[in-house]
């Protein structure tokens, strides 16, 4: 086999081990992920204040 071709495959073999972790870490991290719901902005009270 050529050096070529030695270094084509352990490049390739990197980038599928590469791929298959960064998947995996995204798959664990989007199922642990829970949607956070925007607090209630709380409104200013009127007063209605006789003068």
């Amino acid at each position: 086999m050529s050096l070529t071709m030695i270094i084509l495959m352990l490049l390739t073999g990197w980038l599928a081990v590469a791929a298959a972790m960064l998947w995996g870490v995204l798959r664990i991290a989007r199922r642990h992920h829970h949607p956070v719901q925007p607090a209630p902005v709380a409104q200013p009270r009127k007063t209605v204040s006789a003068h």
